[in-house]
């Protein structure tokens, strides 16, 4: 599998690239910005997009979406319940001071236990609201490997004081689908370094038994 996190954008997104080989084909999750960078690592492996797949609908993850379907004719995963924020999409602009991007709504809702995802590295979808109503993260399990979105960060979780937040959600997110998974789980986050469930487990703040938002 061909596997590639890199920054995009100006509040550093990591957009996701898998690729399958010799199948050729790709999936991408949170093309947030950069659009012809990723099309460029596209074109230098040979692979043919299929997919895009949202985490959630805040602008520095879904902003370069559409750009992305227009290029290459992939449908764009998003769960429903975070079309309200693609409807504030010029309010969240404003916030970063930037333009406002192009968007529209997602050709299919990502929704808890879909399968999405290349046929040979499938990843479930689990729905784990609460940084926004529509966060989901993307299990890959025969590969041990989370997408997480911005529900969890190396030594950090997501904020929840932005519109669709909700701190108690999030915390039931977290212990009762993310800390479910095992330890052993490589995760990478919506921004920043890589984790471990088991790393995060045992020592970010956040997860200590009886924590409160």
């Amino acid at each position: 599998m061909i596997l590639e996190t890199f920054p995009v954008g100006p509040l550093a997104c990591n957009c996701t690239l898998l690729g399958d080989q010799p199948g050729g084909e790709a999936m991408v999750v949170d093309p947030g910005d950069n659009i012809p960078q990723i099309l460029a690592r596209l074109a230098e492996h040979r692979l043919t997009l299929r997919q895009i797949v949202v985490t959630h609908g805040h602008i520095d993850h879904v902003g370069g979406a559409l750009r992305l379907k227009r290029a290459t004719g992939a449908p764009i995963l998003l769960n429903q319940s975070d079309l309200p924020l693609l409807k504030m999409m010029d309010m969240q602009a404003a916030w970063l001071g930037i333009a406002t991007p192009d968007i529209a709504p997602p050709d299919e809702s990502a929704e808890e236990g879909q399968t999405v995802g290349l046929a040979t590295h499938p990843a479930r979808v689990l729905h784990t609201p609460g940084h926004t109503q529509g966060s989901v993260c993307l299990y890959f399990e025969p590969d041990q490997l989370l997408l997480a979105g911005d529900t969890l960060f190396a030594g950090s979780i997501g904020r929840t004081d932005l519109p669709g937040g909700d701190s108690r959600q999030i915390l039931r997110s977290l212990h009762d689908r993310l800390l479910a998974l095992p330890d052993t789980t490589r995760v990478i986050p919506g921004h920043g370094p890589e984790t471990t469930i088991g790393q995060e487990r045992a020592t970010n703040p956040f997860l200590r038994p009886g924590i409160r938002l």
